[in-house]
């Protein structure tokens, strides 16, 4: 019913920059929230950036002043952007979406595949 197709992860440089987009295509009506959760190997899975159907923007501590959370309401995507890297972000990056469908009901919770970044020292 809804694909998510994450892209934009990779290998790169401490200081350096990262852009990675979520396309969310298929039977659906609204997306609402929108969000980037990271996972790095033998930690928990925790949250990145969201932004809200409003507008509303919230970010992990960790990432403030360097990662920016954006979305193409319209075309259903959601884009991260990060600077200034740190090896520390080298995790697998998966989107979350709140998805409404054209069938109607709740609101539905989507997960992208995941795209690996890995920042070198």
């Amino acid at each position: 019913q809804v694909q998510l197709v994450e892209s934009g992860g990779g290998l790169v440089q401490a200081g350096g920059s990262l852009r990675l987009s979520c396309a969310a295509s298929g039977s659906i009506l609204s997306a609402n929230a929108m969000g980037w959760y990271r996972q790095a190997p033998g930690k928990q899975r925790e949250l990145v950036a969201v932004i809200t159907s409003g507008g509303s923007i919230g970010y992990a501590d960790s990432v403030k002043g360097r990662f920016t959370i954006s979305r193409d309401t319209a075309k259903n995507t959601v884009f991260l952007q990060m600077t200034s890297l740190k090896p520390e972000d080298t995790a697998v990056y998966y989107c979350n979406l709140g998805i409404n469908l054209v069938y109607g009901g709740n609101e539905y919770d989507y997960w992208g595949q995941g795209t690996q970044v890995t920042v070198s020292s």
